[in-house]
């Protein structure tokens, strides 16, 4: 049984030429940008910060926020390399499976379908809320009390239906909103700096204190295994904060999924990917060091699901907090729309190389999108916002990218030494130190997510073995193109590595 046969990159790249599963090429870097920053302008930036300034880290939430996005940094790195070298959907799953055999590749690949589908149905939920906020509508038809909620059902089948209409026209919708988000966002960093009070800055590293209620399944990996004393503030509330406002900058791997629909990847996918990330973690910083001067760190109000608009209020800026929340509204719209985008190639992906029922990858003969796997998402995902409580599971969205971060940074090392001979229209610098960075950055951040989010993620991840035992491995067009070579020699199913 190989269970880590290879997938040659010159395969991978003929078959996005197959007449029934061809995608159309109609990204630029333009629209790669504007995905990328879609995507990661959104939760992190009207919610996180004042959440983690409160509970994690003080005003050095702004610190947090650099380090998330230096360590995404090191694997968006690792990602523009194979996006350009393979510019094939699926993401991380194809990078697997060129380097590190198709088990890895499908447990990336199970891993994604995870992360990107709780990603949506979480942004979902917070969408409603804000909508029901923002127009002051009865709590029972969207909001973090309704069940079912309908705001969520509605904005994620709307969603589904613009992608089945085609990629190029969900990338217009996404540049209206990311223009009208980041205008926003820039008032918020433009106005707020107008009403900053410099005490509110002190202590800007607040000291240490023992961290309440964490222990069992609560408690840190860290924690668990090596005996280190809970705490909050200081240089490990820093730490903290920064495992969790990662979740923030998830998005920028999702560009590297539209490889296969760019028309110059080799030289648009490493712009998109770097471009996106840059100008993201700017703005993060930028909000996060106005909001903790406008309002106290430690003021309730900055625990809340909406601190920018707090900030403002305690400012007696009222018509300000309206204005945020249409923000708000406009950056989720674009969070839920760009991470279905990404689930459904990478599903795509996997179903065109037969881990999955092959019928699912067949494209729009109009809309040149995958549309069985689209609507497939979109209803899944409509399921997850619209029925199912998702604060704890929203945690499993970082452990899952954080642990595809690893296995790409991984990928660069081992694909450098087995495949020297590739084109790289983008390299990484200082192969193989940024890697091994990434990979210890990342598995840094894992160790510091609660014990039960391992176990969550674990059992997922088991649940995906027999998913592959019981069919993808059987299935693969890879597999049966090997087996065919060996019973007669016939080459059709081509090479393995």
């Amino acid at each position: 049984m190989d269970l880590f046969r290879i997938k040659s990159v010159e395969r991978s790249i003929a078959e996005t030429d197959e007449p029934e599963t061809r995608l159309k090429k109609e990204l630029s870097a333009w629209d790669l940008t504007v995905f990328g920053v879609g995507v990661m302008v959104g939760t992190g930036i009207f919610v996180l910060t004042g959440e983690q300034a409160y509970s994690n880290a003080g005003p050095a939430i702004v610190i947090s926020f650099v380090i998330a996005g230096i360590v995404c940094g090191l694997a968006a790195l690792c990602y523009a390399e194979f996006a350009s070298t393979v510019p094939v959907a699926g993401s991380a799953y194809t990078f697997s499976y060129a380097t590190l055999g198709e088990l890895i590749a499908w447990i990336i690949g199970w891993d994604l379908v995870l992360e990107l589908a709780l990603g949506a149905a979480v942004v979902a939920r917070g969408w409603s809320a804000y909508l029901q906020s923002l127009f002051d509508l009865p709590t029972w038809l969207a909001g973090d009390e309704a069940i079912p909620d309908f705001g969520a059902i509605a904005i994620v089948l709307a969603l589904t239906a613009l992608g089945v209409l085609g990629t190029k026209l969900s990338g217009r919708f996404t540049s209206v909103l990311v223009i009208v988000k980041v205008a926003v966002v820039t008032f918020v960093i433009v106005a707020g700096l107008f009403f900053i009070k410099m005490s509110n800055y002190t202590p800007f590293i607040p000291d240490s204190q023992p961290s309440k209620g964490e222990s069992g399944l609560d408690s840190t990996l860290l924690q668990s295994v090596f005996g280190v004393d809970p705490t909050v503030f200081g240089v490990y509330g820093i730490i903290a904060a920064a495992s969790v406002v990662f979740f923030a900058f998830i998005g920028f791997d999702i560009v590297a999924t539209s490889a296969e629909e760019t028309k110059n990847p080799q030289r648009d996918m490493p712009r998109g990917i770097l471009g996106s990330l840059a100008i993201v973690t700017v703005l993060y910083a930028a909000v996060s060091f106005v909001v903790t001067g406008m309002l106290k760190y430690s003021d309730e109000r900055m625990n809340t699901a909406a601190p920018l608009a707090e900030a403002f209020k305690a400012n007696d800026l009222d018509w300000a907090s309206k204005l945020i929340s249409v923000g708000a509204v406009a950056g989720l719209t674009t969070v839920v729309l760009v991470l279905m985008l990404g689930q459904s190639r990478v599903l795509f992906a996997m179903s065109r190389d037969g881990l999955l029922p092959v019928g699912l990858a067949k494209v729009h003969p109009r809309f040149g999108t995958p549309y069985r796997i689209t609507i497939l998402t979109g209803v899944f995902v409509a399921v997850l916002a619209g029925f199912v409580p998702l604060s704890e599971l929203s945690k499993l969205v970082s452990i899952g990218t954080l642990f595809a971060f690893v296995v790409v940074s991984a990928g660069v090392i081992i694909l450098r030494r087995t495949r020297a001979d590739l084109d790289r229209p983008f390299r990484v610098p200082g192969v193989p130190l940024i890697p091994i960075l990434s990979i210890a950055a990342c598995l840094w951040l894992m160790v510091n997510l609660s014990v039960e989010t391992w176990v969550r993620f674990l059992i997922w991840l088991a649940i995906g073995f027999v998913v592959y035992f019981a069919y993808g491995h059987r299935s693969s067009r890879l597999g049966k193109g090997l087996k065919q070579v060996d019973a007669d020699g016939d080459v059709s199913g081509g090479p393995s590595t």
